[in-house]
């Protein structure tokens, strides 16, 4: 990977950081109902995704 391909990475991680916390507020949502399965396995492979990301290139803004 070069340094545009590690920037670009950087960027799209940013953005699913930053869009994280309207899954969880989609959670506090009582009429979801068996939604809140797939919000729960997203918000799961998301922390996953995050974490694998920074033990790779450390810890991001």
């Amino acid at each position: 990977m070069d340094a545009v391909e590690i920037a670009a990475l950087k960027e799209r991680i940013k953005r699913i950081r930053e869009r994280r916390p309207a899954l969880v507020k989609l959670l506090e949502k009582p009429d979801l109902g068996s939604l809140r399965i797939d919000v729960n396995q997203a918000l799961e492979e998301i922390d996953e995704l995050l974490q694998e990301f920074e033990q790779t290139f450390g810890p991001q803004d």
